[in-house]
């Protein structure tokens, strides 16, 4: 039905599963991502400027977010005969910012009936009825939606947040912690609200290190080293 509503996915959800045919071959989502984070995202379409930047720079960080134990996965609304155009030719034709002859290795979903599309919510009729929002879904191993962010068309990614989310999210599983604003590895973090500092501090192993500023706010410190030797296996 043309006016069907379909909700998209919220935060905490099983990820929907579909099939799908892609640059890399046909794909069984989530499942065959299984025990890795996948980072699933739209772009509006093929053969667009802004688009092109972002696929440049994700083939890019791809090894750096293979490292962190993320799969990406993206997808568009166009053909897989337009996929493989456009690929070859940021790899042959596109220079930009220092990055060029950018192979893009990672899977791109052909999505034509925008099936997929529209069963992640990635079409927004106030924006476009014919092509799919910058949507970013991240999933962990075990299929669950960690986090979601939408982007308008005009408004390129920020891949520096893109992966200090996913960073960010898998210190928070390792250490049993929260993350404050603007975190990375290094930092202190949030020790989650135990109804009162005293509370707090008789649960905590090491209590010295421990800083509340008020009985609801308190942190400890994770060392770099620590974050990348747990969460990155460095």
């Amino acid at each position: 039905m043309e006016n069907e509503i379909i909700a998209m996915p919220r935060i905490g959800d099983k990820a929907p599963e579909f099939k799908a045919v892609t640059t890399q071959g046909e794909i069984n989502f989530p499942s065959d991502f299984n025990g890795s984070w996948v980072i699933l995202f739209s772009h509006p379409a093929d053969f667009t400027p802004v688009c092109t930047s972002e696929f440049m720079t994700f083939a890019t960080l791809e090894k750096q977010f293979n490292e962190a134990n993320c799969k990406l996965v993206g997808l568009s609304v166009d053909g897989l005969y337009s996929h493989i155009a456009w690929l070859r030719t940021i790899k042959e034709k596109i220079e930009y910012k220092g990055m060029k002859d950018v192979e893009v290795k990672f899977p791109l979903i052909e999505d034509i009936t925008m099936e997929v599309a529209k069963k992640y919510g990635m079409m927004m009729p106030g924006e476009s009825s014919t092509k799919a929002v910058r949507a970013v879904f991240f999933v962990d191993p075990k299929g669950i939606i960690r986090a979601i962010i939408y982007y308008p068309l005009s408004l390129g990614r920020n891949f520096d947040e893109l992966y200090r989310a996913l960073i960010a999210m898998q210190t928070a599983d390792e250490f049993s912690i929260a993350t404050p604003a603007d975190w990375r590895p290094g930092d202190d973090v949030i020790i989650p609200t135990a109804g009162s500092c005293g509370v707090a501090k008789e649960r905590m192993e090491d209590k010295k290190n421990m800083k509340c500023y008020d009985w609801f706010f308190c942190t400890k410190p994770i060392s770099k080293e620590d974050v990348e030797r747990k969460v990155l296996n460095k």
